[in-house]
């Protein structure tokens, strides 16, 4: 894409003027949390050194303790050029930090947010003088069961699928100088029936700008051809706009549009440009495709064709940096190794990943489902920390075309008595019907695995190991499935108190988890394997198996790679395959018993 940076942590709204804060910060553990009493922030007496972004559990930050420590400082000088800031703002941003994240700038606060996984950012402007500025972060953490905390352990102690936790900045932390009047959002979706892409913008701009000439121009081309423009008078700061890309001349387009597959993710470029008079304010590249994404019936339809997923459970851990990629060549490599072997698709296990990786997929078309870290226990503080943080994710990454479904709830974690429990389930449909507010197109699943409410896909995870049992159980039980007569593997019900199965489609959202033995240390599901030819024969069956369900229309295999201490992963940490991909491609790509022409 022509608005391309390597490592600019923002592919989709990309400017020119940026700086890239990660490296070597000040650091201090506040174990006694004492820090704010004694005023780090004017004068900081940190001794210590870290690698941002990665947290100081890992390797990679230069520290590697995994003891608990809820109190943590950073700190680092930054330059400023005080003549830009005449006309510009000066923002810092943060794309993760868990989870409650405290910035003073020249010992003057900032500013906080809550939330471990979705960006944020201060205007600190009005704090900074020319030269040199002390920036100085505080960061509490805790083991709170109620906090949205996804695959991170809360006592001292890793078990499980839940691991090492992840304490303060565990992603990029960058600043730009950014104009005074200039674009702060926008939100494209593509709408393939009627060729238009639909715009909704936010400018920021002072009250009496409005008016005055003010207006944006989105310009989209398809490698360097221009394909249409629309200028749109600025008089509020949100307006809304749409720009056609239907070229009615070339018959070989369905729509007259190209459309975004992951056999063909043909992407448009765009520029936004906001202007007064004939002067161009601000400029933002950015890029979109043409693709839809529905439910017919008990098929998942992409650009009006059924879509057979064929996923893998992502979690996105890296041995010596934990939730932190190492680098944006570990995005693609894994990406690269997940379509080497034969899948189309990813879930993104209880994790907001990099949005590099999200440009990634949406570049190499890949699948992908979105999913919201859990809590584990059901308060009104969990519901409100979660909620506000899950739509600041989903507005966060809404224009990314590789994203198709949204999931918000994994196995009923932190809503545990949701089968029964009428208030859980009430809570289980606002975030759906919320989801569906801000996003109309995209499928969301309630809750994913089992016990759903108001779901647009059912899925279940079973971790049966003999492919005929599993093909047997749910070829002869199906009804009693869907009605709770008979349980899964798992021994919960597909469906929630109340609510029925309505013939959405059924995907098998986790299966598999094949471990080799390994003189028992770490696990993986159900019995280990002791060769590669017991492995392979496993999972043919197992994979087939699903394949054959007539009513089923994906699956998501578990999973990547290995996690700590959980080694059911096609890869161990290091991203060296276990079996050669070209077999594990060949079963997940092969044709067999009822699998549907769209395979």
């Amino acid at each position: 894409m022509k608005c391309y940076k390597k490592d600019y942590p923002r592919p989709q709204f990309v400017r020119d003027s940026w700086e890239n804060l990660n490296g070597m910060w000040d650091f201090g553990f506040d174990d006694e949390n004492c820090g704010e009493r004694e005023k780090w922030y004017q004068a900081f007496p940190g001794t210590r050194n870290i690698c941002v972004p990665f947290t100081f559990e890992t390797k990679l930050s230069g520290i590697q303790d995994e003891a608990r420590h809820d109190h943590i400082w950073y700190h680092r000088i930054i330059t400023v050029e005080a003549d830009r800031l005449k006309d510009h703002r000066f923002l810092i941003h943060f794309e993760g930090s868990d989870f409650h994240t405290k910035l003073w700038v020249n010992g003057q606060y900032a500013g906080d947010h809550r939330g471990g996984y979705s960006r944020f950012s201060f205007d600190i402007t009005e704090l900074l003088r020319d030269g040199k500025n002390d920036l100085t972060v505080k960061v509490e953490d805790s083991f709170d069961v109620q906090q949205p905390r996804g695959k991170q352990r809360w006592d001292g102690d890793s078990y499980e699928c839940w691991y090492v936790q992840t304490t303060g900045i565990w992603k990029t932390v960058w600043a730009e100088y950014v104009p005074q009047i200039r674009l702060d959002k926008v939100k494209m979706t593509p709408n393939l029936h009627d060729g238009v892409l639909e715009l909704e913008y936010e400018v920021e701009a002072p009250e009496r700008a409005f008016g005055e000439n003010l207006a944006v121009t989105a310009t989209v081309t398809f490698e360097n051809v221009l394909i249409g423009r629309v200028t749109t008078a600025v008089t509020s700061n949100h307006v809304t706009a749409s720009v056609s890309v239907q070229n009615r001349a070339n018959h070989n387009l369905r729509w007259g549009v190209r459309t975004w597959s992951p056999e063909c993710p043909d992407l448009y470029d765009i520029t936004f440009e906001v202007m007064k008079n004939d002067t161009v304010l601000d400029r933002v590249g950015s890029y979109f495709a043409m693709r839809e994404i529905r439910i017919d019936g008990p098929n998942i339809l992409l650009n009006g064709r059924p879509l057979y997923q064929r996923l893998i459970l992502d979690q996105g851990y890296w041995k010596d940096s934990h939730l932190t990629p190492p680098s944006e060549e570990a995005l693609i490599e894994d990406i690269d190794k997940i379509h080497a072997l034969g899948y189309n698709g990813l879930r993104k296990h209880q994790k907001t990943e990099d949005e590099r990786f999200l440009y990634w997929c949406d570049v190499k078309g890949m699948l992908v489902w979105s999913e919201m870290a859990a809590a584990y226990q059901y308060s009104d503080y969990a519901v409100e920390e979660f909620t506000r943080e899950w739509m600041e994710i989903v507005r966060q990454n809404y224009n990314h075309p590789c994203i198709i479904t949204w999931t918000p709830f994994n196995e009923s974690w932190g809503i545990s008595q949701v089968e029964t429990d009428r208030t859980q389930q009430h809570f289980t449909e606002m975030v759906y019907h919320l989801t569906k507010s801000f996003d109309r197109y995209r499928p969301v699943i309630v809750n994913d695995g089992w016990e759903h409410t108001v779901s647009d896909i059912i899925t279940l995870h079973d971790y049966e190991e003999a492919g005929e049992t599993f093909y047997q159980r749910y070829m002869e039980c199906k009804d009693q499935i869907f009605t709770g007569d008979v349980y899964h593997s798992s021994h919960k019900s597909a469906m929630a108190n109340g609510f029925a199965y309505r013939g959405q489609p059924v995907i098998i959202s986790e299966f598999g988890g094949i471990a080799f033995n390994n003189d028992d240390s770490g696990w993986g599901y159900g019995n280990k394997v002791n060769d590669r030819e017991a492995f392979i024969r496993r999972f043919d069956e197992i994979t087939t198996a699903v394949k054959k369900l007539p009513y089923c229309c994906g699956f998501c295999y578990t999973q990547v790679s290995d996690v700590q201490q959980e080694i059911n992963g096609l890869m161990d940490m290091e991203r060296n395959f276990k079996i050669d991909p070209e077999i594990i491609r060949e079963i997940n790509e092969r044709k067999v018993g009822f699998w549907r022409s769209c395979m």
